[in-house]
């Protein structure tokens, strides 16, 4: 019997590592893509000599539409059951001080990376009839943080991309949904790119807000329990949602992004992270 095979994005740190470790326990074959291909080579040596999967790196920056291509060309072949964008990452800083170049590099990972591979893998998936696409956003989407805009914006955009791909891929048997976590303790908190130009003018709220993620992120949850979760909503069959929050108190506050007016939720908002 053929092992099912699952691609995942952004596999070299954080929870993308423990979806790894997650599906190897699970004996899928794996297909893992990073930046730095020495992370890539010590996990899929430990994945292989643990759990005797076969692992395939194939290390690329998705900032680079040249390295996107590449994959998509090495792996036109190949019949991906299961395939998770994982790869990201933040900037923090002030709207009016965080260079354009800074946010298009943002989305050109968060939004337009995820793009560019899903266009890869779901004509293969669609016509084999069947596979699961897993984009990951944030509560940060529906609860957009201050100073963290540009890294909001992505995941919103993440959100509105998946709910359209899924009514397109359903009828071929493809199913597409977005998990948002909140707070994870990875190593996404120090790779953050951050704009401090304007801390003074905005009388210090800037160094506060990012602080005050950063203590949250560095509280937050365990990758591997998160991992585990994700990979648990990934293997779901039947009925499916779009979108997927991590926790009893992410999923509340997605769900007060639904029933607050926008006003009150924005002022909420703005008293934890803005102030």
């Amino acid at each position: 019997m053929n092992k099912k095979t699952v691609w995942i994005t952004g596999a070299s740190s954080g929870i993308g590592q423990e979806f790894a470790r997650q599906y190897a326990r699970l004996g899928f074959r794996l297909i893992l893509t990073a930046r730095r291909k020495d992370r890539l080579d010590a996990l899929a040596e430990e994945l292989q000599n643990r759990y005797h999967v076969p692992c395939r790196v194939l290390p690329a920056d998705l900032e680079r539409d040249v390295d996107c291509e590449a994959l998509c060309t090495v792996l036109a072949a190949e019949r991906i059951d299961l395939f998770i964008n994982n790869a990201g990452f933040g900037i923090s800083g002030a709207i009016e001080f965080t260079e354009t170049a800074e946010a298009k590099a943002l989305f050109d990972v968060n939004f337009f990376g995820m793009v560019n591979m899903n266009r890869a893998v779901v004509p293969l998936m669609r016509q084999a009839g069947r596979g699961r696409i897993v984009n990951l956003s944030s509560v940060a989407a529906p609860v957009p943080i201050p100073f963290q805009a540009y890294y909001s914006a992505t995941k919103a955009a993440v959100n509105a991309y998946t709910m359209a791909l899924a009514n397109e891929l359903r009828p071929f048997g493809v199913t597409v949904c977005a998990v948002m976590p909140g707070d994870i303790h990875t190593g996404f908190t120090a790779a953050r790119r951050k704009v401090s130009a304007g801390d003074d003018i905005y009388q210090g709220r800037i160094s506060r807000s990012v602080k005050r993620m950063e203590h949250d992120e560095e509280t937050g949850m365990d990758p591997a329990k998160a991992g585990a979760y994700i990979a648990s909503v990934a293997m779901r069959e039947g009925h499916h949602h779009p979108l997927y929050a991590i926790r009893f108190v992410y999923k509340f506050f997605t769900f007060l992004a639904k029933i607050l007016p926008a006003r009150f939720l924005n002022w909420l908002i703005g008293v934890i992270y803005g102030k």
